[in-house]
């Protein structure tokens, strides 16, 4: 099991798609990286050699932002919106969705499972 960014990823799967397992990557930064290496998209994980994952790793901490440090920043960021206290920060902080759905019904995803009020029978 090879171990990029802190991250065993799957042996049996295509490279694309196993780097896909480490957060802050997604299909489209996948293939930008297999193709810096000069990797075949259809090769899997375990068809590659030490020096090709090594590659694959060093790519990745050298130009992409990843897992941790990703994740870092984005709390990071979004506490700054909470400090500031502007609308979206407001939305962060009371748990509601942030970028303008609607809140009337739907939304118990961020809202979390309906809560019952009492005498609302009928």
């Amino acid at each position: 099991m090879a171990r990029i960014a802190g991250v065993n990823i799957p042996t049996n799967k295509r490279v694309v798609i196993a780097l896909q397992y480490i957060h802050g990557i997604g299909p489209a930064k996948a293939r930008e990286i297999t193709d810096r290496v000069g990797i075949d998209e259809a090769r899997r994980v375990n068809q590659l050699s030490d020096q090709e994952v090594i590659q694959i790793r060093e790519t990745i901490d050298r130009d992409y932002q990843v897992e941790g440090d990703l994740r870092r920043e984005t709390s990071v960021n979004i506490k700054r919106l909470m400090d500031l206290a502007c609308y979206r920060g407001l939305r962060h902080r009371k748990g509601l969705p942030v970028r303008g759905q609607r809140t009337h019904t739907n939304a118990r995803t961020r809202k979390g499972p309906a809560k019952p009020i009492a005498g609302k029978k009928k």
